[in-house]
């Protein structure tokens, strides 16, 4: 994968343009008015919360209740794309913790954070904004982006010396969200009829299974009707842990074409199904597009742990989920694969995954 060494443009950090007291938002963040979120035209938006399940169910005696549970996920799976999932077993003060020492990062000063400036190449580090396209329409967020998973890709010289607990903080979350995340690949994998690891060992199991972290900042916007935190789209991995800021809801979802906010629950994580994981299940699960908005009244901090294959594993739909009636509806493909193609393409939201069906 051929990609810039630099960004074409000059970079404009967005928490800068917030602190500097504008009243209008550059041009260059301004989407068209058929994109805004908040246009007339736009679908209806209405607070929602997704589907929440209680894992410490799956610990109960009683059979029943932990096919409950089981099927709670593979159905919101299959309706939503989306749930969110509490008694998950991550130390609740871990999470507070982690979440606070990001806040702290992006309140350090601008030279500070400019030593962890990056690039396009690999995204690693403080970054504000996706893709190279010149004269491209920009998001109203900062971010800071880090490998965790596969461990040779992992350097923690490149994740922030500031605050001190920073990196301390990060490996023992993404040691915690790991965890979870294999565990709930084999709900996943149990949900589909498949056996318990068949997810995860297509995914590269404990050796090639990657992951990394972003950590999303969104500063407080003047005209947020015009803008968004996050463009639509569709996670092109596996899983996605959403840590989200519970005071203002951001996040929303498109369920049978409206835009839905979801309402977060303090101490529970959004989880949401990725590309891969449909290609996977033969599209039984849904990888839903969703966007961030933003707000005018306060800034907002999301941390984003995506689990996901293993860059050279060959995805393709199980064979047990493929029969005559429901034949293969994706060409087999690896994960950087189709990382680099969508990237070629220039595909976000539903035409990333629409385009697998389509002969290449």
């Amino acid at each position: 994968m051929n990609f810039l060494q630099s960004w074409p443009e000059p970079i404009v950090r967005v928490q800068s343009l917030s602190e500097s007291g504008i009243r209008k938002i550059p041009d260059r963040f301004i989407k068209p008015p058929s994109d805004r979120p908040f246009n007339i035209t736009d679908t209806k938006t209405t607070s929602i919360n997704v589907p929440l399940i209680d894992l410490e169910n799956l610990n109960s005696p009683n059979e029943f209740v932990r096919k409950e549970t089981i099927d709670g996920i593979s159905n919101a799976c299959r309706e939503w794309g989306f749930f969110q999932v509490a008694n998950h077993g991550v130390s609740h003060e871990l999470m507070k913790k982690t979440r606070a020492v990001w806040h702290e990062f992006f309140q350090l000063s601008l030279e500070e954070k400019q030593k962890f400036a990056n690039s396009p190449v690999t995204y690693e580090g403080y970054g504000s904004r996706i893709g190279t396209e010149v004269g491209a329409k920009l998001d109203w967020c900062d971010y800071f982006f880090l490998h965790y998973l596969p461990e040779a890709l992992r350097d923690e010289n490149k994740w922030p010396r500031l605050p001190i607990s920073c990196r301390k903080l990060v490996l023992e979350y993404g040691q915690e969200l790991v965890k979870l995340s294999k565990r709930l690949t084999t709900i996943l994998s149990i949900g589909l009829g498949l056996n318990e690891d068949y997810i995860h060992q297509s995914f590269g199991g404990n050796n090639e299974t990657s992951a990394c972290l972003r950590a999303n900042f969104y500063p407080k916007c003047p005209q947020p009707d015009l803008t968004h935190g996050l463009s639509p789209h569709s996670d092109p991995g596996g899983i996605t842990l959403l840590l989200p800021d519970t005071d203002i809801p951001g996040l929303q979802i498109r369920h049978r074409n409206n835009w839905l906010t979801v309402n977060p629950i303090p101490n529970a994580f959004i989880v949401n199904i990725g590309d891969q994981v449909q290609v996977l299940s033969n599209a039984i699960y849904k990888s839903v597009e969703h966007r961030v908005i933003v707000n005018s009244k306060k800034e907002r901090l999301s941390l984003a742990f995506f689990y996901n294959p293993g860059g050279d594993k060959l995805i393709r739909p199980a064979h047990q989920l493929v029969t005559k009636d429901c034949p293969a509806l994706y060409s087999p493909m690896t994960f950087n694969e189709y990382r680099s193609f969508i990237r070629t393409k220039g595909l976000t939201g539903k035409c990333q995954i629409e385009s697998l069906k389509s002969p290449r």
